[in-house]
């Protein structure tokens, strides 16, 4: 686990590090020492914790003046044990609300397991985003199938057209455009 990177090509476009509105502004990354660790296994040091104790996660992009968030994720989900959800909408989700952010891509690739729980916090977090929408892209089947069978697809745009595996090469702006026009398509 240890060699899988948060995608490092859009640093040129957003530093997380570097956005003061950003909840990891000024944050000194030591890429010299692995002390994250998922269930015993050290992750590379440019993930970010929000709380959870087995699912990370990086700010890849935001772009406040559209108002929207690209949030890769690696881990395991488990609501049932650790209620990674309300972490990471207490924690992260509500910080970015606050700063203007109601469209929110997530990365999905780098999921391994789901354990899901309630929605209560999925429902608060749909509720809260208005004229926004959170879609869910390159989410494993296994995963959007467990998020599926608790619900929760009716919070989270997933599956279909929002499987883009050429998303790395887009630039961020283009990306969520692309997200963007399949999520209104759908709306309509």
């Amino acid at each position: 686990m240890h060699e899988i990177e948060p995608h490092y090509n859009w640093l040129q476009y957003y530093d997380t590090s570097q956005d003061e509105r950003s909840p990891y502004y000024e944050k000194e990354y030591n890429y010299n020492q692995y002390s994250e660790t998922i269930y015993g296994y050290y992750i590379d040091p440019a993930w970010d914790s929000f709380g959870s104790e087995t699912l990370y996660i990086k700010i890849l992009f935001a772009d406040y003046d559209q108002g929207f968030v690209v949030l890769e994720f690696i881990g395991e989900w488990n609501d049932t044990l650790h209620n990674d959800i309300m972490f990471l909408k207490r924690n992260l989700i509500e910080h970015l609300s606050l700063q203007g952010i109601n469209k929110f891509i997530l990365i999905g690739e780098n999921i391994f397991n789901f354990h899901g729980s309630d929605d209560l916090y999925y429902e608060e977090w749909f509720e809260e985003v208005e004229d926004g929408w959170i879609a869910a892209v390159n989410f494993p089947d296994f995963i959007k199938q467990e998020f599926e069978r608790y619900k929760l697809d009716v919070y989270i745009n997933m599956g279909g057209t929002l499987q883009i595996p050429q998303w790395r090469t887009l630039h961020p702006a283009r990306f969520f455009e692309l997200v963007k026009a399949l999520i209104q398509r759908r709306l309509n």
